[in-house]
């Protein structure tokens, strides 16, 4: 992309008068800054950039500042505080590195400018990628599975540790083991730790310990350990061929690699990964002196116990010997006959207070029997059916005479009102020759049959 395309707004926004009516859209410096910035942040916005970092000022406020070049370009960068405080370490000058971040302009200098978000070392975005790639690969396979880690042994007598002879990482192992297990056999399998021809290498050392070469002692367990690095560093321990040689070996291996934030494939293949070297040596031997302490402790603990239990013992002895059973074995047997007799008069009077209780309880069950006999109980219901025939016998005669006075007077009160009580007082009913009502001279004509009812019968009439 070039700064014409870039600063390229369309051409619906060129203008098309001449620079003499352009006077009501001249822009400030503002807004023609603030129009930049919104193309470069529109068209670029964001972008992984590779460089070098140099004019690194660190704020007291705890933003970063720098400059991000190479061999043709440089371009100014910010990393603000919230962002700077998740590097995994501190940048510096000269540093090469891979950053993220947005393309803006700052606008009081209208400058523009890489808003940073992430940083990395160079070159360490592809070797992570390649490091999850080959984890999620392994992982799938089962080497990393827990059921297939082999237990490190409490006590080892031969150690083997592949490392290189000269790095410092080795000598602090040496000296905790010293310190804390003299009596190990420790073997030094020496190797490159870094570069090219390091994975080979360590492969090839661990491959040869579990041949079973007569040359080499049989080893308890076999440390591969490096100290701290880069990622670039730390990559032998990161390739598959020295994974696959540590899920090979038949001998627990541990892992001791880097410090402590540092994660390799070989930590996850091992069958203990130890944070660091001088960990690893912690972890692998118990403490000499832990152990003398702890064994004065057991001896003085099984001497105690012995002495109380021989005085126990002893004292058992002087009372038995001492007793009235060695003694006067006549006078004990006779004491132990009278304790006889007093716990068979005691157990005779229980049985007997036993006996009562039990036939009283017996008693009472069969007066409840009684109570509740199936003849007690139909004598009981039967009385109740009487009872409720009677209530409800009473009861329906009332309710009968109650609905017999009400129909009566029902009847009067329609008898009152019906049309007989009404013809009964001189009025007439006059009907059509059919029986229809007839509430209007409308409704008849000359000449028509009409029939007019009375209280005791009725007669036929013709209208004029």
């Amino acid at each position: 992309m070039t700064m014409d395309d870039l600063f390229d707004f369309g051409e619906s926004t060129r203008p098309t008068r001449t620079p003499k009516d352009d006077r009501d859209d001249v822009l400030s410096v503002s807004q023609l800054t603030r129009k930049i910035r919104n193309v470069l942040e529109m068209r670029v916005g964001e972008v992984w950039v590779e460089g070098e970092i140099s004019n690194l000022r660190k704020q007291a406020s705890g933003h970063h500042y720098f400059t991000l070049k190479d061999e043709g370009a440089q371009i100014s960068c910010v990393l603000f505080r919230g962002d700077a405080r998740k590097l995994s370490s501190p940048i510096s000058d000269g540093q090469k590195v891979q950053l993220h971040g947005e393309v803006s302009v700052y606008e009081p200098r209208g400058t523009y400018q890489i808003i940073v978000r992430l940083v990395q070392a160079k070159g360490r975005g592809a070797l992570q990628a390649k490091f999850e790639n080959l984890k999620s690969r392994l992982s799938a396979e089962g080497l990393f599975d827990e059921g297939n880690k082999r237990p490190i042994p409490s006590f080892p007598r031969s150690l083997c540790i592949v490392t290189s002879p000269t790095g410092a990482a080795l000598q602090d192992m040496l000296n905790i083991l010293e310190r804390r297990a003299p009596w190990v056999r420790i073997s030094i399998y020496p190797v490159l730790v870094q570069g090219d021809a390091a994975a080979d290498q360590i492969a090839n050392a661990l491959h040869h310990i579990g041949s079973g070469d007569p040359a080499l002692p049989r080893f308890d367990t076999v440390v591969i350990s490096r100290g701290g690095g880069s990622l670039e560093d730390l990559w032998p321990f990161n390739e598959e061929i020295v994974a696959r040689a540590i899920a090979a070996l038949d001998i627990p291996v541990v892992s001791a690699v880097g410090h402590e934030i540092d994660f390799t494939i070989a930590d996850f293949t091992a069958d203990l990964r130890a944070p660091t070297p001088s960990a690893a040596a912690e972890l692998i031997v118990p403490d000499a002196t832990e152990l003398l302490t702890r064994f004065d402790f057991l001896g003085k603990a099984i001497n105690d116990r012995t002495l109380a239990v021989l005085q126990r013992w002893t004292e058992r002895l002087d009372f038995l010997q001492r007793g009235a059973l060695t003694r006067e074995p006549e006078r004990a047997l006779a004491d132990l006959q009278q304790q006889l007799d007093r716990t068979a008069d005691a157990l005779s009077t229980a049985a007997g207070i036993s006996l009562a209780e039990s036939v009283k309880t017996l008693t009472e069950l069969q007066h409840r029997i009684a109570l509740s006999h199936p003849i007690r109980r139909l004598d009981s219901a039967l009385i109740e059916f009487e009872t409720l025939s009677k209530r409800l016998t009473s009861a329906t005669q009332s309710a009968l005479q109650q609905h017999s006075e009400r129909c009566s007077s029902a009847e009067a009160a329609l008898k009152h009102l019906g049309p007989e009580a009404v013809l009964a007082r001189g009025y007439s009913v006059t009907l059509t020759a059919d029986g229809n009502p007839i509430n209007s001279t409308d409704e008849v004509t000359s000449g028509q049959q009409i029939r007019t009812h009375l209280t005791d019968g009725e007669f036929t009439s013709t209208v004029k």
